[in-house]
C-alpha cells in the first residue's frame, strides 16, 4: 500500500472509535525518569502521553506516525493535558527522522508489520537506540506466508496481519539488525485469519554496547 493511501486511511480512523492496536507494549516498557522514549506508530498519542508522565520533566518522548490525521489528533491530545515534553514527528518506519543513539526505549503496537521493508525498519530501531537502550514491541507474525490476495486487502490491513511475516523470518530480521538476544514476553496461540493462521506476541531486546550492528 502506498504511503498516501496509508495516510488517508489512518487519518480517517483518527476521528473514529476504531482501535488498531494489538498487544500492550506500554504495559511492559517501564520507562524511567529522565529517559528518552520513542513510540513507533503513535496514533492518537495515548502511549506517548503515558510515557511522558513516567519520564518526567527531565525526560522526553517522540511519537512517530505517517498519518497527518493521527499526528494532528495526538498534538491536540498532548496540548489538552498540557504535556510539553513530547514531539510528534511524521516519518516512515524505514527512515526514521531521528538522530543516531537517541532513545533509551522504543515501543510499538502492531506497527512494524505495516512497514514495506521490515528489515530497514528494524535496522532503524537499532540505529536510534543508545547503547544498552531497549525496545518492547507488540506485533503479529504469520505461521505461513501471507497470500498475495491479502496484501492490499483493507480488512487485513486494518487487522494488522496483511504485512506479517513468519516467526522464523521475524527473528532473522532482528538478528540481522543487530539484536542478538530476544526475550519473548508473551505469545498467543495461532488463530485463523483468512486462509492462514497468525499469532500475536510482545518481544523485547537490548542494544548491547558490544554489538556492531554490521548489517545495518
Amino acid at each position: 500500500m502506498e504511503v498516501k493511501e496509508i495516510n488517508n486511511r489512518y487519518s480517517q480512523l483518527a476521528e473514529s472509535d476504531c482501535c488498531l492496536s494489538c498487544g500492550g507494549a506500554i504495559n511492559y516498557a517501564e520507562p524511567l525518569i529522565g529517559e528518552v522514549c520513542v513510540d513507533l506508530g503513535s496514533g492518537r498519542g495515548t502511549d506517548v502521553i503515558r510515557m511522558a508522565e513516567s519520564v518526567g520533566e527531565t525526560g522526553f518522548v517522540y511519537g512517530i506516525d505517517v498519518s497527518d490525521g493521527m499526528l494532528a489528533k495526538a498534538k491536540h491530545n498532548a496540548a489538552k493535558f498540557n504535556i510539553t515534553n513530547v514531539s510528534f514527528v511524521k516519518s516512515e518506519l524505514e527512515k526514521l527522522e531521528l538522530p543516531d543513539n537517541t532513545a533509551d526505549l522504543v515501543i510499538s503496537n502492531c506497527t512494524i508489520n505495516h512497514a514495506s521493508d521490515k528489515q530497514a525498519a528494524w535496522n532503524e530501531i537499532y540505529r536510534i537506540l543508545k547503547n544498552n537502550g531497549r525496545f518492547v514491541i507488540s506485533d503479529i507474525y504469520s505461521t505461513s506466508p501471507v497470500p498475495e490476495e491479502y496484501k492490499n486487502d483493507p480488512v487485513a490491513i486494518a487487522e494488522c496481519w496483511a504485512g506479517s511475516v513468519t516467526r522464523i523470518e521475524y527473528l532473522l530480521q532482528l538478528e540481522k539488525a543487530g539484536f542478538s538476544t530476544v526475550n519473548i514476553i508473551e505469545e498467543s496461540a495461532p488463530y485463523e485469519k483468512g486462509k492462514i493462521n497468525v499469532a500475536s506476541w510482545t518481544i523485547a531486546a537490548t542494544k548491547s554496547s558490544g554489538n556492531c550492528g554490521c548489517n545495518n
